[in-house]
Order: structure tokens, then C-alpha cells, then sequence
């Protein structure tokens, strides 16, 4: 864990110096991943540092992939990181709103331990299987479950992943059931679908996009209201007629709890500069990724709404974090 003896609380003409302040001292500014490189957090991470790097902050902004306990790892060591700016993380409502719920042995209370910068981005997740895989709808899938409960596998990136989550609430939905098999990172787990060890998995849009594109993978249906910008062919849920099912997974960069409101302040408007730059732009609409830049307040609220949402799923399918 990277730890400073200084901190910086910065006001008036010295919010002007921050950047140069922390670069003086030499130190670059770590964006923590609770994730494996690939998936859908690292995706996002990777693009956003790359642009705040080359913004004017005037550091070297480096992501830092601290993997397990669907993100709580990462999620406690940014909790403990001095609250000068130089600690931060990329999560989304899975280690923020769903795994705290899992995990009841973990101390860490994203109200309490994290502040908000912004909110950087949402992704739709798409139903995906093996090509070789029987289902050619999400209907069909349904059908084939409802024939054989719990016989049919699919993976996740983690216990109360977003994948998961939505897959949980597929199941619950349509009053199926199926096997989880859950691995570290949405990566290996969409890897083993393309490889034919696993039949199928819910994955964020944009990390699968290019896979679905060459025919490695064969996608059923998007959870988002509309169809995905990056899959115009492929159908919502709600279009192949499975209703209340629709899920995005959203994204956004926070710090410790009790960074100065300056820094925050200061961050927040070098990610709204980063997030309107017409290549990233770009970028995030080839993996269907909308832009959603907020206010600091505004990622505050959502994290504590989404709680309530996802502790209900909790509830009624049952789910239990690995022991």
C-alpha cells in the first residue's frame, strides 16, 4: 500500500497548486481496480487515467488492479489511503452497493468510507453464449432451463458482480434456475465461454463487443431499455419479452472519505474535461459505453439508492457471498 506522512488540505489560491503540490512530492496518482485487467472496471479505468494523465493535473496517473472479494480489497485499501487526492478508484455498484451487503465480515460502508468525484460512464450487459451453444434466443434459454433446473451453468466475474446480479435477477424473474460458477474477474470467466468450457455468462457490452463481432461469441439479448450503440442487431430483453429484468452497469471514480472538498472539487472538473474529449468520446461509444459525467453529490446519492435496490435481489434470490 502506497502511504504519504503528508497530507494535502488545500483552499483558496492553494487549490490552484494542488497538482504541482502532490507532483513535487513525486508521487503519481493511483487509480485502484477491485478487478482483473479486461473487464469492464479496468476498461473504463484504463481510458479515463489514460486522459487525465495527459490533462493538467500535471502527474502520472497509473492503474492499480488490487483483485478479490468483488472488489472489497481494493474497496478497503482506498478506505485506509491518506485522503490527498493521490489514492483512487474506478468501482461500480457491485463493490459499492452489492458487495458490502454480501460480505458481511468487511467493515467497509461505501456511504461512509468513500467520497464521489464523478460518475464516468454506463454500460448496458449483453446475454452471451458459445457459438456452439444450443440456445438461439433468450427465450429459448428459458425454455431450456425450465426443462432441466439448475442443469445449465453460467459465470460471473464474482459473487454479486454486475453480471451476476443481473443474471440473478433473469433467473428470479423468469422463475428459472440455473448453476453459478464464479470466477476472479469478468475476463477468464468470458475467456472459458469462448473457449466452450462454460455455455454462457451476462457481461458488460463493453468488454465483449469485439468477441460478438467476430463470432466468438454469440450474444441472445442487452439488458438496457434500448439496444446497444456497439450491437444494433441484437435485442433488449424487454423486446424478446422478458420484462423487469433491465440493468446497466454504471461507473464512477471516488476517493477516501474526508478528501478536501477542493481536491474533490479539482478532480471532478479535470474528469468532465477528460470525459468531453472527442476521441474518448469515441472510444466509449465503440463499446457502448454512454458518457455520464456527475457532480460529486450526485455519485454520492446513487451509491446509497443502489444499495436499497440490490440488498432487495439479495434478498429474494437468496444469494450468499462465498465462504
Amino acid at each position: 500500500m502506497v502511504r504519504t506522512s503528508r497530507r494535502f488540505f488545500v483552499g483558496g489560491a492553494a487549490a490552484v497548486g494542488f497538482a504541482s503540490a502532490a507532483s513535487a512530492q513525486g508521487k503519481p496518482i493511483r487509480v485502484l481496480v477491485g478487478f482483473a485487467a479486461g473487464g469492464g472496471n479496468d476498461v473504463i479505468a484504463r481510458l479515463v487515467a489514460q486522459k487525465l494523465g495527459e490533462g493538467s493535473l500535471g502527474q502520472q496517473v497509473l492503474v492499480d488492479n488490487k483483485t478479490g472479494a468483488s472488489g472489497l480489497i481494493a474497496a478497503d485499501i482506498l478506505a485506509k489511503s491518506p485522503p490527498d487526492g493521490t489514492t483512487l478508484m474506478v468501482a461500480a455498484q457491485t463493490t459499492y452497493a452489492v458487495a458490502p451487503q454480501l460480505y458481511k465480515s468487511v467493515a467497509f460502508d461505501a456511504p461512509r468510507d468513500v467520497a464521489g468525484i464523478s460518475l464516468l460512464g454506463a454500460s448496458p450487459l449483453v446475454l452471451v453464449v458459445n457459438p456452439s451453444f444450443a440456445a438461439k434466443s433468450a427465450g429459448e434459454l428459458i425454455e431450456m432451463a425450465k426443462a432441466k433446473p439448475g442443469a445449465i451453468n453460467f459465470g460471473s466475474g464474482g459473487v454479486g458482480t454486475t453480471p451476476h446480479m443481473a443474471a440473478e435477477l433473469f433467473l428470479f424473474t423468469n422463475g428459472i434456475r440455473m448453476t453459478h460458477v464464479a470466477y476472479r474477474g469478468e475476463a477468464p470467466a468470458i475467456a472459458d465461454v469462448v473457449a466452450g468450457q462454460l455455455p454462457l455468462l451476462f457481461a458488460n457490452v463493453s468488454v465483449v463487443t469485439g468477441q460478438v463481432k467476430a463470432g466468438t461469441l454469440r450474444a441472445l439479448a442487452v439488458t438496457s431499455p434500448k439496444r446497444a450503440a456497439g450491437l444494433p442487431d441484437v435485442p433488449t430483453l424487454a423486446e424478446a419479452g422478458i420484462k423487469g429484468a433491465d440493468v446497466e452497469t454504471w461507473f464512477g471514480l471516488t476517493a477516501p472519505a474526508g478528501t478536501p472538498r477542493e481536491i474533490v472539487q479539482r478532480l471532478n472538473a479535470e474528469v468532465r474535461k477528460a470525459l468531453s474529449a472527442p476521441d474518448l468520446q469515441q472510444r466509449f461509444a465503440e463499446l457502448s459505453l454512454s458518457v455520464t459525467p456527475s457532480s460529486p453529490e450526485e455519485l454520492d446519492s446513487l451509491i446509497s439508492s443502489e444499495a436499497v435496490r440490490w440488498g432487495e435481489v439479495i434478498r429474494r434470490a437468496n444469494i450468499r457471498a462465498p465462504e
